[in-house]
């Protein structure tokens, strides 16, 4: 077999494969949207959930979902991106900056319910949180950070060192370069990094089971007092979350609509983590739209001076 039937028949073989899992794919997200969209509706989303009667909603488990995910990226951005710039622009290539991505990588293959668990003797038994937002949110960042630091980093690595060499050329301190070249041409990567491992915690539950709670208390969503015990910005309060609610419909469910309820959240939650990855695209493009042009600048300003 000559190298160009090989080479042909190699390809054909891996879309054959492709398409089998985007098929399989494809298949159980339409199936469970097919049989949850139809229990969807505007009382449902803004109804609060039912114990023991039929006809509740997810009113309360939805805004805990969004709530925790900003939680989370308030938390777990900074760190990573503070992590991301010492591995792409400060650290030295040794042992130990080799030991600290492995670390990472190791981090990443973790299961949730470990993290859960460790986040369950740490934040809410040895630091005294007990179930709450707010425990749950540094269960999250743990999973997350090693996502995103990495997400962060291929962004910083993707500025031409060009760039690098302009605001050096210029006269500015190596922390300016990076404060202000390098990390604002970053930029549409590390938000495109951040909406993605938002998608990727909004569907959490395991994590969540041992660290936020099963329950949710009964709150006032017009008391903007985060302080406050019944306010719904409080993050010391124990927060049922909506995958975390799918669980526990499923396994201990005690309404009577229990699978359709179940149903129509599975489906609410699909079509977030979808928009979170529309959204990324989306936001990506548009802030790489803006930074292009100030690239395009710095580049030409160095190609004079060489000149």
């Amino acid at each position: 077999m000559n190298p160009q039937k090989s080479d042909r028949l190699a390809t054909g073989v891996i879309l054959f494969f492709a398409a089998i899992v985007s098929l399989i794919v494809l298949t159980l997200v339409v199936y469970l949207l097919a049989i949850g969209l139809p229990h969807v509706s505007w009382h449902f989303l803004t109804s609060p959930a039912s114990s023991f009667t039929a006809g509740g909603g997810i009113r309360d488990q939805l805004f805990n979902s969004f709530y925790l995910v900003v939680l989370t990226l308030i938390v777990s951005v900074p760190l990573s991106l503070g992590a991301a710039i010492y591995l792409s622009e400060y650290a030295p290539q040794n042992r130990l900056t080799n030991t600290l991505r492995l670390a990472i990588e190791v981090l990443s293959s973790l299961p949730s319910v470990v993290v859960g668990l460790f986040g369950y003797l740490v934040f809410v038994l040895q630091w005294k949180m007990d179930f709450s937002l707010l425990a749950g949110a540094l269960a999250l960042t743990i999973i997350n950070l090693p996502l995103l630091t990495r997400s962060c980093e291929t962004a910083l690595s993707q500025v031409p060192f060009l760039q690098r060499q302009a605001g050096l050329g210029l006269g500015m301190a190596k922390w300016r370069v990076t404060t202000r070249i390098v990390v604002p041409a970053a930029l549409p990567g590390i938000m495109t990094g951040a909406i993605l491992s938002a998608g990727r915690i909004f569907g959490e539950a395991a994590a969540l089971i041992y660290t936020a709670g099963q329950s949710s208390i009964n709150v006032s969503y017009s008391n903007w007092n985060p302080f406050s015990q019944t306010s719904f910005l409080n993050p010391m309060r124990p927060a049922e979350t909506l995958a975390v609610h799918i669980w526990k419909l499923n396994t201990e469910g005690l309404v009577p609509d229990a699978t359709a309820v179940s149903a129509g959240a599975a489906a609410v939650l699909i079509l977030a983590i979808l928009a979170f990855n529309l959204l990324a695209r989306f936001a990506g493009s548009l802030v790489a739209k803006h930074f292009r042009q100030v690239a395009w600048l710095l580049s030409t300003s160095v190609n004079k001076e060489e000149q």
